[in-house]
């Protein structure tokens, strides 16, 4: 009898520069070392929802394929993975609870820090405002780091090694880097080994070289604050079709 040979994982995504949801699956992918086959799909891309159902039964990203498995949603594919990669969470029954907890929180939470801070890699912004409500989270933020770094020893927030946990606040690191929001010099730190991580370099390196500018992020941008400074390539025209480069690219551990 021969064995079954599985096919690779597929994880679709958005932009790099705006997609916060599609930075966890990928950065936990590639940080526990697991192959899997990119395929990235920009907003706009074939009016958006209506394109993104020909994979995702949502419309939205990410969207994992194994084989003839759909799983979507950031936090169900995590799950997913951690069944046939176990340092996906923490091994310590502690430090995985927490974990847990603090990964579900970032999930359903933190409202006023995605709508005032949205995502967008290569700006620098200066908030028009910090208004009570989100101060009051990147407070939170603030004292949950501090907690996880304080209670189980860093140098990630449930330990010695990055686990889904670190996967699903990485976006806010990017976050801090474009907003600057006061944090304790714990939490700096913490951010700070986030963003030298090399899979977290190649993200952002991939989104400053991005050309499409999908209008919404960028009037929420606008919205927000005066920008600084924009790293990102000029702008290019809108995508009709995803460019074949960017569309199929099997990545590697080096990446």
């Amino acid at each position: 009898m021969f064995p079954v040979v599985r096919a690779m994982l597929t994880l679709y995504i958005a932009n790099k520069n705006y997609s916060s949801w599609s930075l966890r699956p990928w950065l936990l992918l590639h940080q526990l070392g697991l192959p899997f086959e990119e395929r990235l799909m920009p907003f706009g891309w074939n009016a958006d929802a209506e394109g993104f159902r020909a994979f995702s039964p949502t419309g939205r990203v990410p969207c994992l394929v194994d084989g003839d498995r759909v799983v979507w949603d950031s936090l169900a594919i995590v799950e997913y993975i951690a069944e046939s990669a176990p340092g996906a969470w923490p091994r310590d029954a502690h430090a995985r609870a927490w974990a847990r907890s603090a990964t579900a929180e970032m999930h359903a939470g933190f409202s006023s820090i995605r709508d005032i801070c949205t995502m967008n890699l290569g700006l620098r912004v200066r908030l028009h405002e910090v208004s009570p409500a989100l101060q009051a989270e990147w407070e939170r933020v603030d004292a949950l780091w501090r907690q996880g770094l304080d209670t189980f020893g860093g140098p990630f927030l449930a330990g010695p090694a990055f686990t889904a946990v670190d996967a699903f606040y990485a976006p806010l690191a990017f976050r801090v880097q474009t907003y600057a929001p006061d944090l304790s010099p714990a939490s700096r730190a913490y951010v700070d080994r986030l963003l030298a991580l090399a899979h977290m370099q190649a993200w952002y390196a991939a989104a400053l070289r991005e050309p499409w500018r999908d209008e919404a992020h960028e009037a929420e941008a606008r919205q927000a604050g005066a920008w600084i400074e924009d790293f990102r390539v000029a702008a290019g025209p809108s995508p009709g079709t995803p460019p074949a480069a960017a569309a199929v690219r099997p990545l590697t551990r080096r990446e």
